[in-house]
């Protein structure tokens, strides 16, 4: 995994270390340098489809996106605020201020039709929705290690809630290189778990 290529601050390679060693703490099992590295690969396949961005912010908000995560439902603030403190050393207040907000955005997924960037980092945080079969599988069983904390039935109530609302969503992803190329298998994906969670949440079970 080559993450340093993807840095773009080479005055801040301290930083890029404690942002890295946040992706390796023992916690997290879906939230980690692969996944980093699958939302920077993904920026960049964006980008080669023709999606005009400011990569600068966009990739640093990538890199600050997951860099605080607890299973706690702030951890994109702090994962903003962390941004807004360490970059402010390196860049100018308003680049600081647009990598913080588009940190903010991963939260929602939910950018407006003119948020470039924004379009951009969400369809690169989501796109794992339409991975092939076994990597979704991977990420599903991953996530739930996450929440070792709940019991199964509720981990299955609230993924199903959390499911049930990407399904609502006219359209998963933003950009139109995303809506063709990973929309279908991403809905697949979702509905194939979905079967799976109402069996086990079914009272006829």
């Amino acid at each position: 995994m080559e993450l340093p290529r993807h840095w773009p601050l080479p005055d801040a390679t301290d930083l890029l270390g404690d942002v890295l060693a946040a992706y390796d703490e023992p916690t997290r099992r879906y939230h980690d340098r692969r996944h980093l590295t699958e939302v920077l690969d993904r920026i960049e396949e964006l980008r080669e489809e023709g999606e005009r961005f400011d990569a600068l912010t966009v990739v640093l908000a990538a890199f600050f996106h997951d860099s605080v995560y607890d299973g706690e439902r702030d951890a994109e603030e702090r994962s903003a605020a962390w941004a807004e403190d360490a970059l402010g050393a390196h860049l100018d207040a308003d680049t600081v201020a647009e990598v913080a907000r588009l940190v903010r955005l991963t939260e929602t997924h939910d950018p407006e039709p003119d948020d470039h960037g924004g379009r951009v980092l969400s369809d690169a945080d989501l796109a794992i929705l339409a991975a092939p079969a076994e990597r979704y599988a991977e990420y599903v069983a991953t996530v739930r290690e996450e929440y070792q904390h709940l019991s199964d039935e509720e981990f299955r109530v609230g993924r199903a809630q959390v499911l049930e609302r990407l399904l609502e969503k006219e359209s998963l992803f933003s950009t139109p290189f995303a809506r063709i190329s990973w929309e279908a298998a991403a809905r697949a994906n979702i509905s194939a778990e979905m079967e799976t969670l109402t069996t086990y949440l079914s009272p006829d079970r």
